[in-house]
């Protein structure tokens, strides 16, 4: 998955799978991106929230 442009590189699922993912990824843009630095310098990511 792309964080950035909020799109899926690779890989599939299901229509309704793709939608629930994406709709998450939007609420938690920074936060994911925030995450993924922290991983790249080999630190915790810290958890977030799930889809409600």
């Amino acid at each position: 998955m792309d964080i950035a442009m909020l799109t899926i590189s690779g890989g599939e699922l299901p229509r309704r799978a793709q939608e629930l993912v994406l709709d998450w990824a939007e609420l938690h843009q920074q936060e994911l991106l925030e995450d993924w630095r922290m991983c790249m310098e080999k630190q915790q990511p810290k958890p977030i929230a799930p889809l409600k």
